[in-house]
Order: C-alpha cells, then structure tokens, then sequence
C-alpha cells in the first residue's frame, strides 16, 4: 500500500537535500561526456544543439527551485513476481522502481550509476524539461556505459503523473522503469488518499525470454517463422547487430525462450490487431493476480488513483469492480472531469482517476486487450474473501472511456489558432515484415523534421498499417482536435489519421516515436529539430 503525503520523496537511496538554482550544464563544471564514457553529442548543423543556448534560456525561464537529489542504480537482480521470482535488471531490488516524487518548480538532480552488462539512459516520458536531459543516446547525450554514471538535472516545471525508463535499445521490457511523481503545490483535488498503478507486460527471465531475443524473432516478421522449431529455441542465430537504435550495437542474443510472437490477438477498440507479442504474465505494481497488491481504505474514502501504463507490446483496459470512475488527468495534465466504469490506456499513457469507496473487497482489474488475460490488484475496505484472478467485473464492459471523448481544462487549453506548419507523419509496416517506419524511413537520428520557436505546429499522423500505434512526443505536450485533451501520447488506430496540435517552445531534437518498444526499436521512430 502507498499513501505518502505531499512533499514526501520515497525510498532508499533517495536523499533530499537543500535548495538551490540549476547552473547551465555548460557552466556546472561536469563533463557528462566523460561521466557517460562515451563521446560528446555533435552539434547538428543549422539546428539548436541539446546543450545549446537557447536551450539554457528555456531552461533559465522555468525559474529552477529547491534541489532534490536522488541516487539511482541500474543492476542485473532477482525480482519477485508474487510467487515467481525471475532474473531481469531493475532500479534497486524491486519492481517498479522506487517512486521519484518531487513538486511542481523543484529541481530534479537524479545521478543513475550502470551497473548493467550494457549502455544504458534515462528518459523522462511526459516532461517538459531542458533537452540534453530527454535521454536519447545518439542523440541528446552520449550512452551510460557499463560502470559509469550520469548526473540528470532539470527544472520540473509541470505537476502530473509521469514516469521514467530507458531509451536503450529494448531495454524498458525489462524492470527498468519507476514513476516520477510531480506534485502540484496549489493542488485543487481533495482526496484521502493515492495510489500509483503501474501496469505492465512481463517475460524477461521466465524460460529463458529477454526482450533482445523477442525483438530477434519479431523482426524476421512472419514468413521467418519455423513453426517445427523447439520451445528453447525460436529466435536463431539472428544478427542482432544492427537492432538497437538507440544506442550502440547490442551483441547477437543467443537463442533464449519459447517463441513470443503473437497471432490472433483482435480487439475492435484498437482496430484488430491488438498486439504483437504473447506474454506470460501481466502485472499491476510488480506482481500477478496469482498474488496481487492489496490497497486498504475505509468505506467512503476518497482515493486518487494515477494509473502508468509502462507496458511494451499491450493496451490494457482497466476497472474497478463495483465503482465508477471520475477521470481528472490524462498524461499530466487536467482535463474537464467526467466518470466512466472502465479506462483504455495504450503504452506510455496515464490517467489520474478519483473513486470513492464502497464497503467489501474489490477487483482493480486490468484487462490485456484483446490478449485475454488479466492483471489485478485489490481494494479491501472491509470484510469478506478476495476475488478470484480469472475474476472479470462487469465494468470491463461497461461504459468506456477514450482520450478522444475528453476535453482539456479551461485552465491547460490549447488557444485556437490555425498551425504555421503542418508535419506529415506517415507510419507504416507490417507483422508480416516487421519493417516499422515513419514517411517510409527507419530510423536515422540524421533525418530531422525543423520547426522553428513561436510555431504552431501541427503532427498528422497517417497510420497506414493494420496496427494500432501509441504515438509519443518528447519534450511538449499536444493537444488531441477539438478542444480535446492534452497529451504526450496518443493512440492512433488503423487506417485513421489523427492531427494534434502543439506549441514550439521548447527547443532542441525531439524524438517522435511509437511506443510499442518492438516498433520503435524496429525503425518507426524520428526526430524534431528546433532551427536555429
């Protein structure tokens, strides 16, 4: 159970120490270059560079606050499923990682040492933050290699729910991901308690699975298949040395694991085809429904759920058993409140949901769309026998909520006005090839979209394929049409096109991606350059 109170920086390793103002990187004294091991970032030409000076201003204009400082160790470990214990690598010895809670204006120093066999980086999924920060190896800062370290410091300007994991090949499939927590010091909402959901996808460790070798057998796509091949194999002799795109290349994996490749998995509210990739197992906060986290409450409680889908390859539609739902955030930011019984939620996006507690015990369940099976936890507020894991409340369907049908509050509404630029994104690919791409390109960090400071800018992305794609921006929150929410990721169904809308006020070079990691890793990735 988790009920810390405003201001409160969970965990071990985390210590908060006094106040103070962010210096500019160029003028800290600290060469994250050598920190990392790796080679600075070069300056692209015609374009603002991460560490650049307009950078620095946008930074200087976000007015940093007090200092939290917090310690964080990438490690190969051994972590508790509930019954199941698998061997992955993780921030610390659990799963998520420790909660990271700071509030709006703060300034965030985090150093993440790598203890891993691997390069690794750390992304801040949902922030607004200066770019040398946004942890893009390759591209914004140079890759964490093993036995270095990286000191993250950044202005925290937004309260919201968000959260962190890699961006290093297929790395966020594994236990590497935490929620980062950003408190907002006039907060409007009254509620008794919260609680951070985190769901997820898991094999890396079950049978010999590692995300590395998935990936290796998604991307002979279909015709690869060898459908005579034995459970411990299935993934070949695959070269593996040209998959990672964001970081250096990762060493061929030797064959690991049963095969993962999914077929047959359709849900009509993605589309059809609902994903890519059999698990074993689906968790909420670390652990299965065979032995789920319980939250305790008193009847008539208020409870403020922020609910992170940091899932790889599944959408999970969510419930809570005999309760409604009044939804208040998506992705950080406040929308105009609206109840519902059930929540869709693609990789990458959040939702901040108000309940208020009914007397018994109940299903939080959260339903691996069109994968069939399920993850829970439980809410006890008084007697009475925990539901069983196959349990499925009838609000899974029941009245269902999409970003689309919201609205932005009056308070973070995007101001009309016509785009000065309109941005093409055309996704394409297929199961069958596993040739994932954007405008026909795999991803180069060479091949830049420019926009330039004070635009509106307007992203349409044209889904060619018969897959849906969880569509995420780095650095900027966009607007859904309409006055519709605003978002940093978005789901975009086949077929359709779906025009959002943002401001260019945050300069640098920004990744544009999908986040089912498997397609971004295969190529449907690209980048945002602000010119100079």
């Amino acid at each position: 159970m988790r009920t810390p109170t405003r201001r409160a920086v969970l965990g071990a390793g985390i210590a908060v120490a006094g106040s103070g103002l962010l210096a500019a990187c160029s003028g800290s004294g600290m060469d994250h270059s050598a920190m990392s091991g790796g080679k600075p970032m070069p300056t692209p030409e015609g374009y603002v560079s991460p560490d650049g000076k307009e950078v620095t201003d946008a930074e200087a204009r976000r007015n940093p606050g007090p200092v939290r400082n917090v310690k964080l160790t990438a490690v190969e470990t051994r972590l508790d499923l509930g019954g199941r214990t698998v061997k992955s690598w993780a921030y610390g010895d659990r799963l998520p990682g420790q909660e990271v809670r700071v509030t709006a204006g703060d300034t965030l120093a985090l150093t993440l040492a790598n203890h891993l066999p691997q390069s690794t980086s750390l992304h801040w999924h949902g922030l607004a933050l200066r770019n040398d920060m946004d942890g893009v190896p390759g591209l914004t800062q140079a890759p964490i290699k093993p036995g270095a370290a990286f000191d993250y410091r950044f202005a925290v300007a937004h309260p919201g729910t968000y959260w962190f994991h890699p961006h290093s090949g297929a790395q966020q499939d594994r236990g590497l991901y935490a929620p980062l927590i950003v408190e907002d010091p006039k907060e409007p909402l009254k509620y008794d308690k919260e609680w951070v959901v985190v769901l997820d996808d898991w094999l890396d460790g079950v049978d010999g699975s590692t995300p590395d070798a998935v990936l290796a057998e998604l991307s002979r796509g279909m015709g690869g298949m060898d459908m005579g091949e034995s459970d411990s194999g299935g993934t070949g002799g695959h070269d593996m040395s040209n998959m990672s795109m964001t970081t250096e290349k990762s060493p061929s994996p030797k064959p690991s694991g049963p095969p993962r490749m999914m077929m047959g998995a359709t849900s009509d509210l993605l589309g059809g085809d609902a994903g890519d990739v059999a698990y074993p197992y689906y968790l909420v906060n670390g652990r299965t429904p065979e032995n789920p986290e319980t939250y305790s409450a008193k009847p008539g409680d208020r409870i403020r759920l922020r609910i992170i889908n940091a899932g790889g390859d599944t959408a999970f539609r969510i419930a809570l058993g005999g309760h409604e739902m009044t939804v208040t955030h998506t992705d950080g930011f406040p929308v105009e409140q609206a109840t519902t019984e059930a929540l869709l939620l693609g990789m990458g996006e959040r939702y901040d949901v108000l309940v208020t507690t009914k007397d018994g015990v109940f299903p939080l369940t959260a339903l691996a769309e069109g994968k069939k099976q399920t993850a829970m936890a439980i809410l006890r507020t008084g007697g009475g026998t925990a539901p069983q894991p196959s349990v499925r409340p009838k609000e899974l369907d029941g009245r269902l909520l999409q970003a689309g049908q919201l609205k932005a509050a009056e308070s973070v509404r995007l101001k009309s006005g016509k785009p000065d630029r309109t941005i093409k994104l055309e996704l394409s690919g297929s199961m069958a090839k596993y040739d994932w791409a954007i405008n026909g390109k795999t991803y180069d960090p060479a091949q830049r979209y420019g926009v330039r400071s004070g635009e509106r800018v307007r992203l349409s992305f044209v889904n060619t394929t018969q897959m849906w794609h969880p569509m995420h921006l780095h650095g900027h929150t966009f607007a859904l049409p309409d006055g519709g929410p605003r978002k940093d990721t978005a789901i975009v169904l086949p077929g359709k096109t779906l025009d959002v809308d943002f401001d260019a006020d945050n300069p640098g070079l920004w990744m544009v991606h999908c986040h089912n990691v498997y397609h971004a890793e295969s190529g449907m990735m690209t980048v945002l350059g602000y010119r100079k």
